[in-house]
């Protein structure tokens, strides 16, 4: 069983939690998602099943849009209301000009601290680990882009925002450091992401409705990967080309520079990459 299914993640479970349901569903083993949305968060979980899990990390890169609830005056360990309230303020509450101008400053290619509580990796031990030992350590900047981010709703206190976003963007550090602009406190409240790549909220399934359909026999709720990803077809000709595309050899193709998906007799066998006038096979075939 291979394909991508696009699941619409209920609040209160991990992304590790849908893996495990969907392994019960499918009785498949190779299951991975590509993108973890934490237990406060819903919305838009892609999922990659049996041989198209080595196309996980090509989908981890695309953009991601949110809709994210904050509120100020507090702030919590983990910047949202999963963790313990460390801090609370009193604060002047900013009009709607400065919160909208203090925004600006974040849009645009920024440098983001990542939280305590995250799976980031720091000398083979992550964070969120430390952190549930009462460790905190420095964690280094690293560079996101904030493609859009605009204020949906604002009443002084609470407000909520529409944030379209590069991979590795963390939303509860983008509050958090908001509040900081501020001179206050902020938390996120809820976060539902809304779009990953192409990929919109209104095209995803519910566990209960995969699992109705599954029980059923009908897998509509997954699709191939030649329908996800829709790349350009390109058809090989010739058992030599054949084997070199299945052997992961590069041979000469007469094809601008991108990604394909690859046919043969006119059946789809994997997807190909096209660089300088050479066709390479590209991890999933």
């Amino acid at each position: 069983m291979d394909g991508i299914i696009c699941v619409n993640k209920p609040k209160g479970i991990t992304s590790f939690d849908v893996i495990r349901k969907l392994r019960k569903i499918l009785k498949e083993k190779r299951i991975g998602h590509t993108g973890t949305l934490d237990p406060l968060a819903t919305g838009v979980l892609v999922i990659c099943v049996g041989r198209a899990t080595k196309l996980v990390q090509d989908i981890e890169g695309y953009e991601k849009r949110y809709i994210a609830d904050f509120e100020l005056g507090f702030k919590t360990d983990t910047y949202d209301l999963e963790g313990q309230i460390l801090e609370t303020s009193d604060f002047e509450k900013p009009n709607l000009d400065t919160l909208n101008t203090t925004l600006l400053k974040f849009k645009g290619d920024i440098e983001q601290i990542p939280p305590m509580y995250s799976a980031i990796k720091v000398d083979g031990k992550k964070l969120y680990d430390l952190a549930r030992e009462g460790i905190t350590i420095d964690r280094k900047t690293r560079p996101v882009t904030i493609k859009k981010l605009n204020l949906l709703d604002y009443d002084g206190k609470k407000g909520r925002l529409d944030c379209l976003v590069s991979k590795g963007t963390y939303i509860r550090s983008l509050v958090f450091d908001l509040g900081e602009e501020l001179k206050t406190f902020a938390t996120m409240t809820g976060l539902v992401r809304t779009q990953v790549g192409n990929t919109y909220l209104e095209k995803c399934y519910t566990l209960d409705e995969i699992n109705d359909l599954a029980l059923n026999g009908n897998f509509s709720f997954m699709s191939s990967v030649e329908d996800f990803f829709k790349y350009p077809r390109l058809d090989l000709t010739g058992e030599n080309n054949l084997k070199y595309y299945k052997n992961g050899n590069s041979f000469s193709f007469e094809s601008p520079n991108g990604h394909y998906s690859i046919y043969y007799e006119n059946s789809f066998i994997g997807l190909g990459h096209v660089e300088r006038k050479r066709l390479k096979a590209y991890k999933f075939y």
